[in-house]
This record gives structure tokens, sequence and C-alpha cells, in this order.
């Protein structure tokens, strides 16, 4: 019900009072076959919401691609048949809802494609940098590409960032802060910006560690102190800010528990879909 809600809103901004286009130039009552195709090689992501948008405009889907599978260029998605207005209505709406989820599962399926191929066995995360009105459509397609959604929300989990540690004077403050106010079943996610920073944070109770921006070496210094501690098994280890598909290796050899990646949500790159009317059937 929600989601539908949401597709609602996200077509009553595209279309306002109606399409002034295809209603002058499209008889009324016209029933076509039409095709969404893959223009190149992608992860489909998008396809359970657009199924929404054309149910809710009575257009049939004859045969689908589920989300999730990868397909390579050419590819027919979807086979649809309804009313030729009703469907170039909703045209470019569902084509940016597929060609955008797509483009994030895609590119997180690439990522984690090459930590496979290098043995390494690291969750690769999203953030909460997603454009404004679309979490949930960015949080789902990093899943549907095989990555993890991090917080949706800031009810989540408790994330102490650095300027919750700037007002409070330290991380330890800022930590034993939350632990005594937040209920047992929230976990607690610190972001450091040091080795010394790290051991402090999990002195205190943290149960996630952000290693923020942080080179190679200094993130390897800061695991090695929590090892050197006795400190490594008790905590997450995340390591975020600057990760990169040339850099990622690097970082996943230093054995974290995560790698979040801002990029795969704030600088997505669309992948190429198009819709073709293929028949008239009347």
């Amino acid at each position: 019900m929600l989601l539908r809600e949401r597709l609602l809103e996200i077509l009553a901004e595209d279309i306002g009072m109606g399409d002034l286009t295809t209603e002058a130039v499209i008889p009324d009552g016209i029933e076509v076959e039409a095709q969404i195709i893959a223009k190149e090689p992608l992860v489909l992501a998008g396809m359970l919401e657009i199924k929404e948008i054309l149910d809710m405009i009575g257009v049939r889907v004859l045969k689908s691609i589920d989300d999730g599978v990868e397909v390579s260029e050419g590819t027919v998605l979807a086979q649809i048949v309804g009313d030729g207005r009703a469907i170039l209505t909703v045209e470019r709406t569902i084509l940016n809802i597929l060609m955008r989820m797509s483009g994030i599962a895609t590119a997180t399926r690439k990522l984690l494609r090459k930590l496979h191929e290098a043995n390494l066995k690291v969750r690769i995360a999203a953030t909460r940098k997603t454009a404004p009105g679309l979490r949930y459509f960015d949080k789902r397609a990093v899943m549907i590409g095989g990555g993890d959604t991090h917080r949706y929300r800031l009810d989540d989990a408790v994330l102490i960032k650095d300027n919750h540690i700037a007002i409070l004077g330290g991380v330890g403050r800022a930590v034993k802060a939350a632990r005594s106010s937040v209920s047992f079943t929230k976990k607690i996610e610190v972001e450091v910006s040091s080795p010394e920073e790290a051991i402090i944070a999990a002195e205190n109770g943290a149960d996630i560690i952000m290693l923020d921006n942080m080179g190679v070496d200094e993130a390897k210094k800061a695991i090695e102190a929590l090892e050197d501690r006795g400190l490594r098994k008790r905590v997450l280890i995340e390591i975020s800010g600057g990760i990169t598909e040339k850099n990622i290796i690097d970082y996943a050899r230093l054995k974290p528990d995560v790698i979040s990646i801002g990029a795969l949500t704030h600088s997505v790159r669309s992948v190429d879909i198009s819709l073709e009317i293929k028949r008239i059937l009347n």
C-alpha cells in the first residue's frame, strides 16, 4: 500500500493534469503491444515497482524477467499489452525507475564480483547518500545487486559522526552517552578518524566502528591496533570514504566486515533501457 502511494506521487509529478502530447495525437481506445528492452548488459532492478504502475493503469504484463537477473544487450525485459495512451503516458516514469535502479544494482554486482574473484568475503553496503524521495528505490536496488542496505532512516541505528563528536568533545563521551540512553535493540556505530579513536570507541562499548576516510595504511594500523588489544572480535569494522573500483581490493584485503560506498547511489549511472511499441491490436 505504501509503495503504491509513493508511485502515485511519482506519477503525479510527471503527468500533472495529463499527457498533453499523447492526448492530442493518439486516438482514444487503441490497444497496443509493447516491449521494454535492455540496450546494454545490466542487472535488472525495478520490475516489481513498474508492475505496480502498470497494474494501476490497467496494462497487462504478459511476461517479464525477474529482478536480480543479469541480462545481455537486446534482452526483452517485459512484454506488455494495454491502452496505447496509458502506456505512452507512463513510459518515461517506468523507464526512469528501471534505468536508475538497474544502474545501481549493476554497479553493486560488479563490485561484489570483483571481491569474489579475489576470494575476499566483505559486505558491500550503501549509505544514506540517496536522491531525496528515492531512498526506497535506491536502497532496494543495492539489495537486488547483492549489497547491504545499511540504515534506511535515522531511527534504524545509532551512527555517531564527526559533528556529534565535535559537540560532545570526544569519541568516548559520545559512545557512553548513546549506550546509556539507547535501547539494547539498537546497534551503536561510531565514525573514527584515527587508530586511537578506534580503540576508544571499542573500549567504551561501540558495536560497529567506521574507519572514515582513512587511507589503506592508516586503516590497516587501526585494525591492527584493535587486534593487539584484543578488541577486534568485539566489534564490526566498516570502512567508508573514497572507496572506488580501483582501490576496493586494497581495502578488502584488510578484512573489514563491511565496505560502504556512497557513490553507489549518489553518483549512479543509469543504464540504457527503452520501450518500443511493437503492434497495434485493434
